[in-house]
């Protein structure tokens, strides 16, 4: 895990375009700026192509979708991989209703991103298996070898880094896999704060340019990050503990990240 990213992406300040949800933009927005990045939160299919091609890397998140919303996706999609750009999708509950499933196979069928990143259920969903997604979470516990499974399974079948999140990150491409511990519990209680962790792969895929890395490194750094703003918040709620997320990640160094980060090599 190369923690240099970190200073390169202070140094650089790429610019990170997130086509957000209305529930979680102002947070990941704040976020990618937190960790020394430029975020442009642009939503209109008109300009799609024109702000993917200034763009260092483009976030898609489907929550709170509508047809405009698919449109300019896809259109992010296409522009960024003429242009050699890394994509994200964040296909947040994906599994919630036929049309929303409908619309990002459409949109996986037109070019695979660089990065993927589902929760259990999100990941079952794609794979057409049995989702246990309610709403757009993924409510149902599961053995680490069973997310194991179901996430290399999407990076074959996608031809893509997969970081399936959850109390703890399986990150892999098919071929090598890692799992990220430790972090918070409360992380659960804070909404967007999976879309936050896909806008830190957009972050990292700016200037890393192995996807796998670039998951892996958001991965690591979002957990150290929930962890330091669990100690930070004590006994206050979760309006304290999503302020000190902010905090922890605009504060976090490289060497910090390197001594904190609890990162396993998995067997596949």
């Amino acid at each position: 895990m190369n923690v240099s990213r970190l200073e390169e992406v202070r140094r650089r300040r790429p610019l990170i375009h997130c086509v957000s949800n209305i529930v979680s933009a102002n947070d990941c927005a704040n976020l990618a700026l937190a960790v020394g990045a430029s975020p442009m939160m642009a939503q209109a299919p008109e300009e799609m192509a024109d702000i993917t091609a200034i763009s260092d890397a483009t976030v898609l998140n489907t929550g709170t979708p509508d047809a405009a919303k698919f449109d300019a996706c896809r259109v992010c999609g296409r522009e960024a991989a003429a242009l050699g750009r890394p994509v994200v999708l964040d296909p947040v509950g994906v599994g919630a209703s036929p049309w929303r499933l409908e619309n990002i196979r459409r949109l996986l069928a037109e070019g695979s991103p660089a990065m993927v990143r589902v929760n259990l259920g999100e990941a079952q969903a794609l794979l057409r298996l049995r989702s246990q997604e309610q709403g757009v979470d993924s409510p149902a516990a599961a053995a680490r070898a069973e997310r194991l499974r179901c996430a290399a399974a999407l990076a074959r079948d996608l031809h893509t880094a997969v970081l399936l999140s959850g109390p703890e990150d399986i990150v892999t491409d098919g071929a090598a896999a890692w799992c990220c511990t430790g972090g918070s519990g409360r992380m659960a209680q804070v909404t967007g704060t999976g879309c936050m962790l896909s806008v830190l792969c957009g972050v990292f895929a700016a200037v890393e340019p192995d996807p796998l890395a670039a998951a892996l490194l958001a991965s690591a750094f979002w957990k150290v990050c929930s962890r330091r703003a669990d100690r930070a918040a004590g006994e206050k709620g979760s309006g304290s503990f999503r302020a000190a997320l902010l905090d922890a990640a605009g504060a976090l160094t490289g060497a910090d990240l390197e001594r904190e980060a609890a990162v396993i090599p998995l067997s596949l």
